[in-house]
C-alpha cells in the first residue's frame, strides 16, 4: 500500500509507528521518537528527523542499532531469514546470485569485518542511485572498508543505515527521485569523455583542449539546445554559453548568471563543477517545457577551465569574463610541449574573440553556483545541502631551509643544524594555529629533502605553504603568524630560509541577499539551513570580482572525498538540488 505524507501526519500515533514499521532494521524506536516533531512539510524532513533520532542516541543505542542489521549474504540470507525489505535489497544488487568464489570471498570478509569491529559490515547496496550496485562493487567497497578504523567504520555504518532508511521510505510512499535520476545520468553520460591514458584504465581525466575535453563541450552544448534555450555557443575560450531569455525576449535584458567548470584533475570525481552545470541545465529544461518565462533571463556558463591541469593557468574560463586573460598564457606549454595557443587553435577556437568575452555587470543581477561540497562536514551532519557563508582566501609560498648536513652518527643532538626539524617544528605550529580559529586551514602538501641520505642530517629542504580563512583579515593574521614563526624556528636552530609568494586569492563572502536567498529556498524544502564556508576555490570566487555571489553545496558520499574516483553523491540529495536552484530562480528572477 503506498503512504502519503498526509495520511502520516494525520495518523494515530500507534498507525503512525505502524506506517512506519521496517525502516530500520529491527528498531521501530527510531520512528517513534522522529513522529514526536509531525507535521512534516515533506519527505526530506521526515528523513531529516529520523536521522536526527540516531544522531542524539547513546553509544549503546546506536551498537544495537548496527547489530540488527544481518551480514550481507550472510547467513541470514541462506536460511531465507531476512526480513522482506533486506531481502529485497540484496536481490536487486544480485547477491543472492552470487559465485561460488564470490560467496566464498564475502563470507572471509564478513567474518574478518565482524572479529574486527563488533557489528556487521553495513551498506546501501541500492546505492546512490538507487538501482544497486553490482556485485564487483560491493566487494570493492567491502574490502576497502574493512581496513577502516574503528571510530570511521561507526559513523559510516551509520550514514549507510540512513542511506537505506531514505531508499525505504521511498519505497512506502512511492516516491522516486525522477530529476535527480537523470541528472544522476547526465553525469554518468559525460564521464564517458577521458583524456587518453586514462580512459583506458576506467579513470576520469578531462584537461583543456584534449579530444575529450573538446567531447565534453560539444555533448553540453547539445543538452542545452535540446533543453530548450534560446540561444547556445562555444566561445572563444571554450565555455559552453546557453541563454534562457526573460519574459521580454529581449537578448538584452538582465539576467543571472550561473555555472561551474568541466574539465577535472587527474583520476577525479564525476560531480566536482559539472553539478553546477547539469543543474541549471535542467531547472531552464522544466521552466522551458513548461513555457514559464521570468522577468530575468539566465545564463548558464560551463566553464572551460577551472583545475590547472594542463596548463599552469587556474580560472581561465571564469577569467575571461572579467577581461582578466592573460596573453602570456597562451605560450605555457604542457607536458608534450603544445603550447595554449597551438591547443587552441587546434580546436577551431578564435582567439581574436577573446576581449569580447569580458561581461558587463550592470546586464546581471548576480551570480550563484552549486558544487558538490568537496568535504566531510555535511555528510557528518546527515544533511543534503548546506549554504556557503564564504569562500576562504588562501596565500601559497614556497619555501627553502638551508641547514648544515652533518654524519648522522657522529654529531650530538645539541650541535645540529636540522633542516629537516626545523621544517617539522614549523608544521606542528600550523597545525595549532590554524585549528585555534574556526575554518582556518594551513598545510604543508609536498616536502622535499634533496639528496638526503639515511645517514646524513638533512641540510637542506624545500616544501610548500597553503594557508585558507573565510575572511581576508583572518588570512593576513594566519600568514604572519605562521611567517614569524618560521623566523624564529631558523633563528633558534641556527638555519638560513627563503620563501616565494606563488598565490594570493582574496576571500570571497557571500552576498547577504544571495545567500539569504538560498537559505529560503532550502527552508522551503523542510531541510534546516547548515552555513559554512568553502575551503576550496571555486569559479563564484572569481565571478565575485564583478558581481554578487553566494553556493550551494550538495553532501557528498565517502566522507566528501573529492579529486577521487570515490567522489559521489545520491540522486536524491541532487533531486534537492535542483528543487532548491528552482526555488531560487523563482524568488530572484521574478
Amino acid at each position: 500500500m503506498t503512504l502519503h505524507l498526509t495520511d502520516l501526519n494525520q495518523a494515530s500515533e500507534a498507525d503512525a509507528q505502524a506506517m512506519l514499521s521496517g525502516i530500520y532494521e529491527h528498531s521501530d524506536w527510531i520512528a517513534k521518537e522522529a513522529l514526536s516533531q509531525r507535521p512534516f512539510i515533506s519527505l526530506v524532513a521526515l528523513k531529516f528527523a529520523m536521522t536526527e533520532v540516531i544522531s542524539k542516541s547513546s553509544q549503546e543505542q546506536k551498537l544495537t542499532l548496527l547489530r540488527a542489521h544481518p551480514e550481507l549474504a550472510g547467513k541470514a540470507m541462506i536460511n531465507n531469514a531476512l526480513t522482506s525489505e533486506s531481502k529485497n535489497e540484496q536481490t536487486q544488487s544480485g547477491l543472492t546470485h552470487c559465485s561460488e568464489e564470490e560467496f566464498a570471498l564475502i563470507h572471509k570478509l564478513n567474518a574478518e569485518y565482524k572479529e574486527r569491529f563488533g557489528w556487521p559490515f553495513i551498506l546501501a547496496v541500492r546505492g546512490p542511485r538507487g538501482t544497486g550496485l553490482t556485485r564487483k562493487q560491493i566487494i570493492a567497497t567491502f574490502e576497502r572498508r574493512v581496513r577502516g578504523t574503528t571510530q570511521f567504520e561507526l559513523e559510516e555504518c551509520l550514514r549507510q543505515v540512513n542511506r537505506i532508511a531514505e531508499i525505504r521510505i521511498n519505497d512506502k510512499f512511492n516516491y522516486t527521485p525522477t530529476l535527480g535520476n537523470e541528472l544522476w545520468d547526465w553525469h554518468e553520460a559525460l564521464a564517458a569523455h577521458s583524456d587518453p591514458g586514462f580512459k583506458e584504465n576506467d579513470q576520469l581525466t578531462v584537461t583543456y583542449l584534449t579530444q575529450a575535453h573538446i567531447a565534453c563541450a560539444r555533448d553540453i552544448k547539445q543538452l542545452m539546445n535540446n533543453s530548450g534555450f534560446d540561444s547556445v555557443h562555444i566561445d572563444a575560450v571554450g565555455n559552453v554559453v546557453g541563454r534562457y531569455l526573460g519574459r521580454n525576449s529581449d537578448s538584452n535584458g538582465m539576467f543571472l548568471m550561473t555555472g561551474s567548470h568541466y574539465d577535472t584533475v587527474r583520476n577525479g570525481g564525476k560531480y566536482d563543477g559539472r553539478l553546477g552545470i547539469f543543474t541549471p541545465i535542467m531547472c531552464v529544461r522544466e521552466l522551458s517545457r513548461s513555457g514559464t518565462r521570468l522577468k530575468h533571463g539566465i545564463e548558464v556558463i560551463a566553464f572551460a577551465e577551472e583545475e590547472g591541469q594542463r596548463y599552469p593557468a587556474t580560472f581561465l574560463g571564469s577569467a575571461a569574463l572579467l577581461g582578466g586573460f592573460n596573453p602570456d598564457w597562451l605560450t605555457q606549454s604542457d607536458n608534450d610541449g603544445i603550447t595554449m595557443l597551438d591547443a587552441m587553435k587546434s580546436a577551431n577556437l578564435d582567439i581574436s574573440g577573446i576581449a569580447s568575452i569580458k561581461r558587463d555587470p550592470k546586464q546581471y543581477i548576480g551570480f550563484v553556483e552549486v558544487h558538490i561540497e568537496q568535504g566531510p562536514v555535511l555528510n557528518e551532519l546527515g544533511m543534503p545541502l548546506g549554504v556557503v557563508s564564504s569562500i576562504n582566501g588562501s596565500s601559497r609560498y614556497l619555501v627553502e631551509i638551508t641547514g648544515t648536513p652533518a654524519h648522522a652518527g657522529t654529531t650530538p643532538m645539541d650541535r645540529r643544524h636540522d633542516a629537516l626539524c626545523s621544517a617539522s617544528e614549523l608544521a606542528l605550529f600550523m597545525e595549532k594555529r590554524a585549528s585555534s580559529e574556526e575554518h582556518c586551514v594551513a598545510t604543508i602538501g609536498q616536502m622535499q629533502v634533496p639528496n638526503g641520505s639515511i645517514n646524513v642530517i638533512p641540510g637542506k629542504v624545500k616544501f610548500s605553504l597553503d594557508i585558507r580563512a573565510p575572511l581576508n583579515g583572518q588570512k593576513d593574521r594566519l600568514v604572519q603568524d605562521i611567517l614569524e614563526q618560521l623566523e624564529n624556528i631558523c633563528n633558534k636552530r641556527g638555519v638560513r630560509y627563503s620563501i616565494q609568494e606563488t598565490l594570493r586569492v582574496s576571500a570571497a563572502p557571500s552576498h547577504p541577499d544571495w545567500q539569504g536567498y538560498w537559505e529560503t529556498a532550502v527552508t522551503a524544502l523542510g531541510l534546516k539551513v547548515h552555513t559554512m564556508p568553502s575551503g576550496a576555490g571555486h569559479d563564484a570566487m572569481k565571478i565575485h570580482e564583478i558581481l554578487p555571489q553566494a553556493m550551494l553545496f550538495v553532501r557528498g558520499e565517502n566522507s566528501g572525498i573529492s579529486h577521487n574516483a570515490l567522489e559521489s553523491t545520491t540522486s536524491d540529495d541532487m533531486q534537492l538540488c535542483v528543487e532548491a536552484f528552482m526555488n531560487l530562480i523563482l524568488s530572484s528572477c521574478v
